[in-house]
């Protein structure tokens, strides 16, 4: 019935590059890391790593000399074995690692695929909506 009831809905087609989509809140597209204040929120437990299916990430942490906080100095996550589980987000006791609305992954070698620290941080402020989703919903 379900299928029946589709045929009869009016189609449409959106124009690709000229009309983008705005996935709602609850979309899952690439992970990437919370930065707050110039401070990435991730405290290098590892847990993130440890719950991937896909052993997509990679984290070697350490201790700072100045704040006495473990911080993450190498952090990378390979695109290519990403599945988009959202089982680090979930995992996560910090909120560091959330799924961002980002989609448009393209790479032409196999190594501009694994993102590193310069490419997963994000500021706080343009992930506002997912982090309040997170918060309601758990």
């Amino acid at each position: 019935t379900i299928t029946l009831a589709q045929i009869f809905r009016p189609k449409f087609t959106r124009q690709y590059p000229e009309e983008r989509w705005t996935p709602p809140a609850s979309f899952r597209g690439r992970p990437v890391l919370v930065q707050e204040q110039d401070i990435e929120r991730c405290v290098a437990c590892g847990l993130c790593a440890r719950v991937c299916p896909s052993l997509a990430i990679e984290v070697q942490g350490s201790e700072s000399e100045y704040l006495k906080e473990r911080y993450p100095v190498k952090f990378e996550i390979n695109m290519l074995r990403c599945i988009f589980c959202g089982f680090c987000e979930e995992v996560c006791p910090e909120e560091a690692i959330v799924m961002s609305k980002d989609y448009e992954l393209t790479f032409t070698r196999q190594q501009d695929a694994i993102f590193g620290k310069d490419k997963l941080l994000v500021p706080a402020e343009q992930l506002k909506d997912r982090l309040e989703f997170l918060r309601q919903n758990r």
